[in-house]
């Protein structure tokens, strides 16, 4: 297994350590509940240096990402960050990504169990003049989430993080070392994304922690990392979307620029958007103490004919009720359809309900 700058940090402070994409992990410090209320009360850090970073360079890099993406590039401003999605011409989602654009180069974040696919997708489809660059593996990512992030950081750097918007960012220096300072994040909190040189990374990790004392702050596996993301019903690449499901009918149509040209999948998206829908995914919330999770079949109210599969579930730590995601046709999308979760044989009543699950109070 790969090791991130960090990982013997990680083992010293006694994380549960998993492989998860090739690399050795923390899973979880002390437990999932409890860290994912550490991020929705105050702050905490993940290391999530296993995400791919593919730099992309040359006169034609603008319309090079804009063919490979189905959101509109043309449009992004230096320092801004765009959430998107790259598709094979079937239209089936290669991985979700987000697009920073720097005056001289646009920076590709691809998922971390995916950066070998993505790499070999980005250059089967090179066109034009541009360079790629590969840098996954000199760069260390940390996501410091939750409404105490800005205060933390803030300590740390001369930037004036107040103007930096959501979905933009800054160049600078935190503790001292260059950094590329992101509000991003996949908890659906307040945060930043830091982006710096594998060097800087024990210096910038103590720092972190020396100012978060105030805070609360405190390390977060990636156990919590899903948990948050899926109460926001943020989809997970391997679950959520794959090359067997488009944007459109994973809920992704605000990503989806279909008028701004042609783009790799553009076709077929579009004549299943004409033919109309047969699925969609949705959020469901699930009635007693039912406990969804990943491959559970979804099934009609009426008799036990299934008519979807559980993406991701688990039982939410801020609303104390199962929640999940999951593909059902199109005519049982509407809020307030009613279907039933069967967990391990124990079926359970289901509706869908408005996402995200949970709502931020500030």
């Amino acid at each position: 297994m790969k090791k991130t700058a960090l990982t013997d940090i990680h083992r010293q402070l006694g994380a549960k350590m998993v492989e998860f994409a090739g690399y050795d992990m923390p899973i979880q410090y002390t437990s999932i509940r409890a860290e994912h209320l550490r991020v929705r009360e105050t702050v905490g850090v993940f290391d999530v240096s296993h995400m791919g970073e593919f730099r992309v360079t040359g006169p034609d890099r603008e319309a090079f990402v804009d063919y490979i993406t189905v959101n509109d590039v043309k449009s992004l401003a230096v320092g801004q960050v765009q959430y998107s999605c790259m598709c094979k011409p079937h239209g089936g989602i290669v991985d979700d990504l987000l697009v920073y654009r720097f005056p001289d180069h646009i920076m590709l974040v691809v998922n971390g169990a995916n950066v070998e696919k993505d790499w070999n997708w980005v250059n089967e489809n090179k066109r034009g003049n541009v360079q790629l660059t590969n840098e996954t593996d000199d760069i260390t990512l940390l996501a410091v989430q939750g409404r105490k992030a800005e205060p933390l950081i803030r300590k740390l750097t001369d930037t004036d993080l107040s103007k930096i918007k959501f979905y933009w960012f800054a160049e600078g220096k935190v503790a001292g070392a260059s950094a590329i300072i992101s509000r991003t994040g996949y908890t659906g909190e307040d945060g930043f994304e830091l982006y710096f040189a594998n060097r800087d990374a024990l210096t910038i990790w103590n720092a972190l922690f020396e100012a978060g004392k105030e805070f609360h702050y405190e390390p977060i596996g990636l156990g919590a990392r899903d948990s948050l993301r899926l109460e926001m019903k943020m989809c997970l690449y391997g679950n959520d979307i794959d090359e067997t499901t488009h944007p459109l009918e994973a809920g992704l149509g605000w990503i989806t620029k279909l008028n701004k040209g042609d783009f790799c999948g553009r076709q077929k998206i579009l004549e299943s958007k004409e033919a109309g829908l047969k699925r969609k995914l949705v959020g469901l919330e699930v009635e007693g103490t039912g406990f969804p999770r990943h491959h559970y079949p979804i099934l009609g109210v009426n008799d036990s004919k299934q008519i979807g599969t559980v993406t991701s579930g688990t039982v939410s730590p801020c609303l104390n009720k199962g929640i999940a995601m999951g593909y059902v046709p199109t005519e049982l999308s509407a809020i307030g359809s009613e279907v039933r979760v069967d967990c391990r044989g124990r079926i359970f009543p289901a509706h869908v309900v408005k996402t995200p699950f949970y709502q931020r109070p500030y």
